[in-house]
């Protein structure tokens, strides 16, 4: 079987796990959509109370915040497994299982919990998007398409190579680490917001070293045909996101190194 025709058949196996407690798997979905609405009313009270911020727009914030939590959530739907690497599998031994499997450990964790409930927040981020299209009046040229779907697979992988991490962290301290949560749900807070709006330090931050506003600032500025108050080429936004697959292949890279450090629980 081939590496996707079997991470499909992970998936399926665990989204059909999931559906067999349809209300479970309706309430928890439900309850994603409603808790991240809660930001979706910060921002827009925000944007009311003030009308604008530093010359944004809350049609072109809500772009920022709609694309952002669609990759965030396709990421955490299929990046389950690494969060859940060392309780799940290292303390209990189950991932010696995995490494006796002729197939890539990094798939076989991929298909392990694909989340339905995950679909609350992709749902919110596409109605923001909608929301957005019809507040800063965006015209969706094959040109912008492209770039957003561009920013799209960029920014899933940056936030699966941030869970990656998260699990590799994982062979050493067993346990995976909230700390990482800042990247995870602190990089999201981050990213929904325009870049200008933050210190330098932290812009550098999200740029070179977590590179969040490669995948949502820069793309977005494209999309929107607005030059960028820090000066950045309007080029910059037409390949930026591959530093999101930049991110990922390092991730990857560390994660080989925790896994030659892996020496089994022995049972």
């Amino acid at each position: 079987m081939g590496s996707i025709a079997l991470f499909i058949r992970l998936a399926r196996a665990s989204l059909h796990g999931q559906a067999r407690y349809p209300a479970s798997a309706l309430l928890l979905t439900l309850g994603q959509f409603l808790a991240t609405g809660i930001e979706v009313i910060a921002v827009w009270a925000l944007f009311d109370r003030f009308g604008d911020v530093r010359g944004w727009r809350i049609g072109e914030v809500a772009l920022f915040y709609g694309l952002v939590n669609c990759m965030f959530a396709i990421a955490d739907a299929i990046g389950r497994g690494f969060d859940v690497l060392g309780s799940e599998f290292l303390r209990t031994g189950a991932f010696d299982r995995l490494l006796l499997r002729p197939r890539p450990l990094a798939l076989q964790l991929m298909g392990h919990d694909v989340r339905i409930s995950r679909l609350g927040r992709l749902l919110q981020g596409v109605l923001v998007l909608g929301f957005a299209t019809r507040q800063a009046g965006i015209a969706w040229t094959p040109e912008a398409i492209a770039i957003a779907l561009f920013a799209l697979a960029g920014g899933v992988a940056l936030f699966l190579g941030i869970l990656v991490l998260q699990g590799t962290l994982s062979f050493w301290t067993i346990e995976s680490l909230e700390i990482v949560n800042v990247l995870t749900y602190g990089g999201v807070e981050a990213a929904q917001y325009p870049l200008a709006l933050y210190e330098r330090w932290f812009r550098r931050l999200l740029t070179f070293v977590v590179p969040l506003a490669c995948v949502a600032y820069y793309p977005v500025l494209a999309i929107l045909d607005k030059a960028d108050p820090l000066g950045a080429p309007a080029w910059v936004g037409f390949v930026a996101p591959a530093a999101g697959f930049a991110f990922l292949a390092a991730a990857f890279g560390l994660w080989r190194v925790g896994l030659r450090r892996y020496a089994s629980t022995g049972s």
